[in-house]
């Protein structure tokens, strides 16, 4: 069984509430950098006084579903519990409550095959944005209201396992921020001693990925592009492309195990993310990257440590604050970013630590691997009609 077709901007179109708000009371202003990608989880609520509130917003509340129409944030669909003010960048759509569940749409709209399609329907060079013509015009599958709400229960229990399995694996990473700052101590007050230095010292080479383009169809060698490395400082194998590389290049744009993998290009939300390549199998790495490699001073997991913790983030940011679309830190900025030297036997140590806890977490990651595979597949079921 197929469902009817019915165009987005039929059931849900764009429609803001315009709040009234005393002068003394404070409002829920939503960003796009307080939005989890692909859950749509609000990682922090910013209340502010009504004075506060820029001019560049439009309301929403408890019926809406908040879409981002820029791109790298496509997958970024919030459901909000009250009301509040967002950014113009998140489209305040609002379901037709009696033919349209919202759950329902917030997981199509999060769906792999809708992004994906959205992702081609992109333009623009500073801030990419979908086509919003295009976007109304896509027509989604609508079931029955009772039979939406049933696929969006089923969804639930598949993402909640999902989520179970993402925080066993959050809880790994808490655990090794806490050991960095136990090891080393807080980057600011450096009660431990140790040497300040730039990460230039612990560098023996830095070096930018291929500008070659990739091929899904096949190469030589999988190709590491900057959506291969997550936020929290790790290296995602999946959704790869492939590059062939001459004899000449292979030095140049191959990485190894313990290299350093420094993301150069993104939102400056996301910029600057960063992970050591824990693979025996070698890899390219796209333009969007730099390759790092340490000398006898450093470790690349305590580089990747520094840059992945509260301070080292928050120096990232500040080096990206005033920048609007795309953020850039080249490699002499990189390089030139303040860390503490501790000895190389104790960054070793770290590096021990870190190789003992992933090593742990082979099986949780490929058991959300498979529950990201399923959920995915439940979705294409339920979407297109064939689910039980």
């Amino acid at each position: 069984m197929s469902w009817p077709l019915v165009k987005l901007g039929d059931v849900a179109p764009a429609k803001a509430c315009k709040h009234t708000f005393t002068d003394n009371e404070s409002v829920w202003t939503l960003n796009l950098d307080q939005v989890e990608p692909g859950t749509g989880k609000v990682l922090q609520k910013v209340v502010v006084p009504k004075g506060e509130i820029g001019s560049s917003t439009h309301g929403f509340d408890d019926r809406h579903v908040l879409y981002s129409k820029l791109r790298p944030y496509l997958n970024k669909v919030v459901l909000p519990d009250e009301m509040g003010v967002a950014t113009t960048e998140l489209v305040p759509m609002l379901p037709d409550a009696g033919r349209l569940d919202r759950k329902y749409l917030a997981y199509y709209l999060r769906s792999k095959s809708f992004v994906s399609w959205v992702s081609a329907q992109v333009a623009g060079a500073k801030m990419p944005r979908v086509s919003m013509k295009l976007f109304w015009d896509h027509e989604i599958p609508l079931p029955p209201l009772v039979e939406q709400k049933r696929i969006a229960t089923i969804l639930d229990k598949a993402n909640a396992i999902r989520r179970k399995r993402k925080q066993a694996i959050q809880l790994a990473d808490e655990f090794l921020r806490a050991v960095f700052l136990d090891m080393f101590g807080d980057p600011v007050t450096n009660r431990k001693g140790f040497p300040l230095g730039t990460i230039r010292d612990l560098v023996e080479s830095a070096n930018y990925g291929s500008s070659a383009k990739a091929s899904e169809a096949g190469g030589d060698y999988p190709i590491l592009r900057m959506g291969n490395i997550t936020y929290e400082g790790a290296i995602d194998m999946t959704d790869l492309k492939y590059i062939d590389l001459s004899e000449k290049d292979k030095p140049k744009y191959l990485v190894v195990k313990g290299d350093l993998l420094f993301n150069r290009t993104n939102s400056k939300e996301l910029v600057g993310k960063a992970a050591v390549y824990d693979r025996d199998d070698p890899v390219a790495i796209a333009g969007y990257l730099i390759r790092v490699r340490t000398n006898e001073k450093g470790n690349s997991h305590y580089i990747s440590g520094y840059l992945n913790s509260a301070h080292g983030k928050a120096t990232l940011q500040n080096m990206c604050k005033s920048i609007v679309g795309m953020a850039n830190i080249n490699a002499q900025e990189m390089q030139d970013i303040p860390i503490l030297i501790p000895p190389v036997s104790l960054q070793k140590r770290y590096r021990d630590i870190v190789a003992s806890t992933k090593e742990k977490l082979v099986a949780h990651q490929a058991a959300l691997s498979y529950n990201n595979e399923v959920f995915e597949a439940l979705c294409q079921k339920a979407f297109s009609g064939q689910l039980s």
